[in-house]
C-alpha cells in the first residue's frame, strides 16, 4: 500500500493525497463544545451565554431522564406481557370429574430476571455505550463505560444502603433464593475482574476480538448457570423445595395459608376466596360495593408475587403522575384500614340488590364513652307523680362526658300530661349510671293511654362531643297507663323472617296490660330444620323488665355460611315468668332463615368490579385506547386519589406521555412489537441523553468520565432506587430489593461493554487496526469498584450470618442497620471521589 502525502497548511487545514480537509478548530472557532454531540446541537447556539447554555442542557438532561423512564415503563410492559405467558397444569381434586386446573408461568424467574427484565432496567446504559462507539466511528469513549461502571456502583452501594436502612422498625428481610444470588454475585465480581484483566494485563490499551467474544459469551453462561441453580442442580436442596413450588404455582401449607389470611390463592380471584373475604369483613359498616371491590383488588395485588420490574414500573409512575400499580384507597377507606387493610366492610347492607339488615352504628368503645337508655320503652301510671329513668354509660370510662336529655311530644303533650325536660346530664369519670326525674301530671280526667318520648343527644360544642357517642337506644318511649298490674309477657308475632346475612336476629318481647314492678322471663331456642351451631347460635337466657319497662329484645346470632340452601327455621320459647307476670297468648315464635336469593347476583357483581380494578392495575395496556387514556389523564384517570404532586408531575411529563402513547401497546402480537419499537425509541432518546450529558459536562468543565459516573449514572438509576425501596418494604424477602442488583450489574458488563466492544473490534480488525481502549482511567475505575464491591458484598454476607445484624441482609437492630447503610454510602462516595481524581490526573498520568 503506497503512502499518501500529508501537507499541513498555516491556517490549520491539511491535505492528504489529493484531498483537502478543514481543521475542527477552524470550523467551530470559539463555538465551545459544539463538536461533542452526535445529534446536538440542532441549531446554532454561538451567541448564547455559556451559563445559559449550561443551564438549558442540564434541564434538558433531567427532562430526558424522565422521558427515558416513561418509555422504559412501556418497554417493561411489553416484557411483562411476554414473560407472563402461562401453561395449564391439571391436578387431581376431590371431585372425580373436575380436576383442579392451575396456570404456571412458562418463563423461569431466573431466566426472565437476567434476560428481558435486566435488559429492561439496563437498556439506557447498554444503548448509550453502543451508540457512543458507533457515533465515534467505532472508537472507544469515556461516557458509555463510565456510565456502566458508575451505574453498577450506585446500584450496589447506594441501593443496598437504602434497602438496609429503610426496612420498617423491628423487621428483617432475607434473600430467599441464595443459590441464584451466589451465582450472580460471583459473576458480577468476575465480570469486572475480567474487564481489568483485558484492559490492563492481557492486551494493555486495546481490546481484541476474542476478548470481546468471551465477554459477550459470559452473558448466556450466567443465565444458564443461574437457571441450573434455580432448578437445584448444585448440591444440597433448599429447606423448602422452591423448584416444586414454582412448578406447581407457589403453593403454601394450609396452616400458613389460613394464618396469613391469603384469601386469593396465587393472587387469583375465585369465588371461594371472595366468599371468605366477605365473611371476614362483612360485619363492619360504612362502605359501598365499589369500596369493597377496591379492597378486594388490593388484597389480590398484595397476595400476588411481584417481580423487580413491577416495582420499577410503580416507581416510574409515581415519579411521573401516572396510574399507580397498587390500588389507592380513598381517605374514607384509609381511615378504616389503619390496623388491618380489610377490617371495614358493609356492602351487604349498601348493595341495592343485597338483603338489607339495617343501619348499625359503628361503636368504638375503646375510644368513646357510649351513652344510651337501659330500655327502649316504659309505661307508668298516670298518678305516679315523679319517677326515675336510668341512663347508662359503657365503653370508655376514664373521661368526663355530658349529653343533653329532652322530651318530645307524642299523643301526650307537655304541660298537660307531663312536665317537659331539657337539661344537660354529666357523667364523671368511672360513673356508669345516672337517673333523671320525669313527672307525670294527673288531671283526674279519663283518657286513653298516651305516650311521649325522651331523647338523648350530643352537645353542640365540638369539644364536648369528643370522647362520647350515642348508643343504640337514644330515644325512649314513655306510655302513661291507667292500671298498676305487672302485666303479661309475650312475643309480638308468631313468626319472624330473617335473611341469612342479617348477622343477629332481633326478636322483640312485649309486656302488656300493666308495667308495675320488676319481672323476669326465661327463653330458649328449639332446633327444627335449622340447627344450633350450624345455622344459628342458640341456647337459653333471661329477660328482665324493670319497673315501667314494656319492651325487651332477644338477639340470636345467625350463621351465614355463604352457600345456597333451602329456607330453614327454628323456634324460640318463653317460659317460667317471675315477679307476678304471666305468659301471654304468643309464648312461642318461629324464626325462618331465608336463603339470600340475590347473593349470587351480588357476588357476581363483586367479582366483576374486583376484576375490573385488578385489570386497571396491570403494568401494560392491551389497546391504544387504554394507553392514550392513561397518557391524557393524571393518575391514569383516578382523579379522586390524585395528589397535587401528581398534577405537577403529570403536567411536566405530559409531552413525553403523548408521544410515547403512539408506541404499539403490548397487547398487540404478544408484546414483541412493543418490545422492539420501544427499544428503538429508548435508543434514540439515549443518543440525545449522551449528547446532552457530554455537552453539559464540557460546558461546566467536567470530563465525560466524571459526568458518566455522577449525573448520567444517577439519572438512569433513580427509578431502580425507588423500586428497590418499595420492594424491600413490601416483600417478605430481599430478592427483589437487592438480590437482583448483582445480576443487573453483570448484564451491564456483558451486554453494555461486550456487545459494543465486539462490534468495534470486528470493524477495526477489518480495517487492520487495533481497537484502542485507554487503560488508565477505565482500569482504575474498574479496579476500585471491584475492590469496594467485594467489601460491600462481604457486609451483606456478614449481615446474613451474624446475629448481631439480625441474621438478614436487610433491616435488623437499629444501630448495626444504620451503621451498615452509612458504610455502604461511604463506599459509593469513595468510588466517585477517587475515580474523579483519577480523571483529572491527581494520582499521576496513566
Amino acid at each position: 500500500m503506497s503512502e499518501l502525502e500529508f501537507t499541513l497548511e498555516e491556517d490549520g487545514s491539511y491535505t492528504i493525497g489529493n484531498k483537502s480537509y478543514i481543521s475542527k478548530d477552524e470550523v467551530y472557532g470559539d463555538y465551545e463544545c459544539a463538536d461533542r454531540g452526535l445529534l446536538l446541537p440542532l441549531f446554532s447556539e454561538y451567541t448564547w451565554p455559556l451559563e445559559v447554555r449550561a443551564f438549558l442542557y442540564f434541564m434538558g438532561l433531567l427532562y430526558c431522564f424522565l422521558g427515558v423512564a416513561i418509555i422504559a415503563d412501556i418497554f417493561m410492559g411489553s416484557i411483562e406481557k411476554i414473560t407472563s405467558k402461562t401453561r395449564k397444569v391439571y391436578l387431581t381434586s376431590e371431585k372425580e370429574d373436575e380436576p383442579e386446573v392451575i396456570e404456571v408461568r412458562i418463563w423461569s424467574d431466573a431466566v426472565a430476571n437476567l434476560t428481558l427484565m435486566a435488559l429492561g432496567s439496563s437498556a439506557p446504559e447498554i444503548l448509550l455505550s453502543i451508540i457512543e462507539i458507533i457515533g465515534n466511528d467505532f472508537r472507544a469513549g469515556d461516557l458509555g463505560p463510565g456510565t456502566i461502571v458508575g451505574s453498577a456502583a450506585f446500584n450496589l452501594f447506594v441501593i443496598s444502603a437504602v434497602c438496609v436502612m429503610f426496612i420498617p422498625k423491628g423487621e428483617i428481610r432475607r434473600i430467599k433464593d441464595i443459590k441464584v444470588f451466589a451465582v450472580t454475585t460471583v459473576f458480577s465480581v468476575v465480570a469486572y475482574l475480567w474487564l481489568l484483566i483485558i484492559v490492563v494485563a492481557v492486551s494493555p490499551g486495546r481490546v481484541e476480538v476474542w476478548e470481546a467474544v468471551v465477554t459477550l459469551v459470559m452473558f448466556p453462561s450466567l443465565v444458564l448457570i443461574a437457571w441450573l441453580a434455580e432448578k437445584n442442580f448444585f448440591g444440597v436442596p433448599n429447606k423448602t423445595d422452591t423448584s416444586k413450588q414454582i412448578e406447581l404455582g407457589n403453593f403454601q401449607p394450609a396452616d400458613k395459608f389460613l394464618r396469613e389470611r391469603q384469601y386469593f390463592r396465587d393472587g387469583r380471584l375465585d369465588r371461594d376466596g371472595l366468599v371468605a373475604f366477605i365473611k371476614e369483613v362483612k360485619n363492619y359498616p360504612g362502605l359501598t360495593d365499589e369500596d369493597a371491590a377496591v379492597l378486594a383488588a388490593s388484597k389480590l395485588v398484595e397476595s400476588q408475587s411481584h417481580s423487580r420490574m413491577w416495582y420499577r414500573v410503580g416507581a416510574v409512575r409515581s415519579m411521573t403522575g401516572g396510574r399507580k400499580t397498587q390500588p389507592q384507597l380513598s381517605y374514607k377507606l384509609k381511615e378504616g384500614v389503619d390496623t388491618y387493610l380489610h377490617s371495614v366492610y358493609s356492602a351487604m347492607n349498601e348493595h341495592p340488590e343485597a338483603p338489607t339488615v339495617g343501619e348499625v352504628p359503628q361503636v368504638q368503645p375503646h375510644k368513646n364513652a357510649i351513652v344510651d337508655f337501659h330500655s327502649a320503652s316504659c309505661a307508668v301510671m298516670e298518678n305516679i307523680g315523679k319517677f326515675q329513668v336510668a341512663i347508662c354509660r359503657t365503653g370508655r370510662m376514664d373521661n368526663r362526658v355530658s349529653v343533653r336529655v329532652e322530651t318530645i311530644d307524642g299523643t301526650a303533650t307537655v304541660d298537660q300530661d307531663y312536665i317537659g325536660i331539657n337539661e344537660i346530664l354529666t357523667f364523671e369519670a368511672n360513673e356508669r349510671e345516672k337517673f333523671i326525674d320525669v313527672e307525670i301530671i294527673n288531671d283526674n280526667q279519663w283518657e286513653p293511654d298516651e305516650e311521649f318520648f325522651l331523647k338523648i343527644s350530643l352537645l353542640m360544642d365540638p369539644e364536648k362531643r369528643e370522647g362520647v357517642q350515642l348508643g343504640r337506644i337514644s330515644i325512649m318511649e314513655i306510655t302513661i297507663l291507667n292500671d298498676d298490674e305487672p302485666g303479661i309477657v309475650m312475643f309480638q308475632k308468631r313468626g319472624f323472617l330473617v335473611k341469612e346475612s342479617i348477622g343477629n336476629a332481633v326478636i322483640p318481647v312485649v309486656r302488656k296490660n300493666g308495667a308495675d314492678g320488676e319481672i323476669t322471663v326465661k327463653w330458649r331456642t328449639i332446633d327444627k330444620s335449622a340447627v344450633s351451631g350450624r345455622d344459628f347460635t342458640g341456647g337459653e337466657g333471661l329477660l328482665t323488665f324493670k319497673h315501667t319497662e314494656t319492651l325487651q329484645n332477644i338477639e340470636i346470632p345467625i350463621i351465614d355460611d355463604m352457600t345456597p340452601e333451602k329456607d330453614e327455621h327454628f323456634e324460640v320459647e318463653l317460659f317460667d315468668p317471675e315477679g307476678g307476670a304471666k305468659l301471654g297468648q304468643i309464648n312461642r315464635t318461629a324464626v325462618t332463615i331465608t336463603n339470600d336469593d340475590d347473593f349470587n347476583s351480588f357476588l357476581s357483581n363483586m367479582m366483576q368490579m374486583t376484576n375490573a380494578n385488578v385489570h386497571a392495575l396491570q403494568v401494560h395496556h392491551e389497546t391504544y385506547l387504554g394507553q392514550i387514556k392513561d397518557a391524557l389523564n393524571v393518575n391514569g384517570g383516578d382523579i379522586e386519589n390524585a395528589t397535587c404532586m401528581d398534577y405537577i408531575l403529570h403536567f411536566l411529563t405530559f409531552g413525553w406521555k403523548i408521544i410515547f402513547a403512539l408506541v404499539p401497546p403490548p397487547g398487540i402480537l404478544g408484546g414483541w412489537l412493543c418490545f422492539f419499537v420501544s427499544l428503538g425509541v429508548i435508543g434514540l432518546l439515549t443518543a440525545i441523553v449522551g449528547d446532552l450529558a457530554s455537552i453539559f459536562g464540557c460546558l461546566v468543565g467536567l470530563k465525560d468520565g466524571v459526568t458518566a459516573i455522577t449525573f448520567v449514572a444517577l439519572g438512569t438509576s433513580l427509578p431502580d432506587t425507588f423500586a428497590s425501596k418499595a420492594a424491600a418494604v413490601q416483600e417478605k424477602y430481599a430478592d427483589n430489593a437487592v438480590g437482583n442488583v448483582t445480576g443487573s450489574n453483570s448484564v451491564n458488563v456483558f451486554l453494555g461493554l461486550g456487545l459494543p466492544w465486539l462490534i468495534a473490534a470486528i470493524v477495526h480488525a477489518v480495517r487492520e487496526e487495533d481497537f484502542i481502549v485507554q487503560k488508565g482511567n477505565l482500569g482504575f475505575s474498574v479496579g476500585l469498584f471491584t475492590g469496594l464491591s467485594i467489601l460491600c458484598i462481604g457486609i451483606l454476607l456478614a449481615r446474613r450470618f451474624f446475629g448481631f445484624f439480625g441474621k438478614a441482609e436487610l433491616g435488623g437492630p437499629p444501630v448495626p442497620r444504620y451503621a451498615s447503610g452509612i458504610v455502604m454510602m461511604s463506599l459509593w462516595m469513595v468510588y466517585v471521589l477517587f475515580s474523579s481524581f483519577q480523571q483529572y490526573d491527581y494520582f499521576g498520568k496513566p
